[in-house]
């Protein structure tokens, strides 16, 4: 099996044209009028992957939130971890989803820390959003935060990076877009998760 990092080293970020917004796939020439014809593959030889088209985070970023109830908690109130990290993969999960249109599977998850407990009766709300992408990979952040509606206090209870493999009907890894940073959060989540990258490969000679 490779060992190849699926975020590494490959990762890319693109510009677009002013005003595109992504969302057109295919490889494509100009034709009269600007009609965008797609070009013809040559005859007796497969066609290449077609290499999608950049889209920025804000296009596939999601927030959700849930009000833990007592299933989602131990005898003395407090929610278990282990319900923050499904709720964590979920949430990822849509966003990836969302940016490659295609299956994912989870590959990874960073190391995370509960800096503070979430109890019954506490809204839980989870923002997600690509950090950065691989060829046929992403890195998706998550930040979980706290809410406890009767004070009306909101605290950071940890957040996480999670890897996705995009796959295509048969299984097999497919391309995935680009992704098309613009705010300076935008580029310092990429240059993050760039940095978490470069760990893992560094790390990696060790687990072998």
């Amino acid at each position: 099996m490779s060992t190849q990092d699926p975020l590494a080293p490959d990762a890319r970020s693109v510009s677009l044209p002013a005003g595109d917004g992504g969302g057109r796939t295919g490889t494509a020439i100009d034709g009269p009028a600007g009609d965008r014809t797609p070009a013809p593959a040559t005859a007796g030889v497969p066609a290449a992957p077609t290499e999608p088209l950049a889209k920025r985070p804000s296009e596939t970023s999601i927030t959700m939130s849930q009000l833990m109830l007592p299933p989602d908690a131990n005898p003395w109130g407090n929610v278990h971890g282990g319900t923050i990290m499904k709720l964590v993969d979920s949430a990822a999960g849509v966003v990836a989803t969302r940016h490659c249109r295609t299956r994912v599977v989870t590959a990874r998850i960073d190391e995370m820390s509960f800096l503070k407990p979430v109890f019954i009766g506490n809204v839980v709300t989870l923002k997600a959003s690509v950090n950065d992408t691989g060829r046929t990979s992403l890195e998706v952040g998550v930040r979980v935060e706290a809410e406890d509606l009767t004070r009306g206090e909101t605290w950071h209870v940890g957040s996480a990076y999670l890897v996705f493999v995009a796959l295509d009907s048969e299984g097999r890894p497919t391309l995935v877009p680009p992704l098309h940073v613009e705010t300076p959060d935008e580029r310092r989540r990429q240059a993050e998760a760039a940095a978490r990258r470069a760990r893992r490969q560094q790390s990696r000679p060790l687990q072998q």
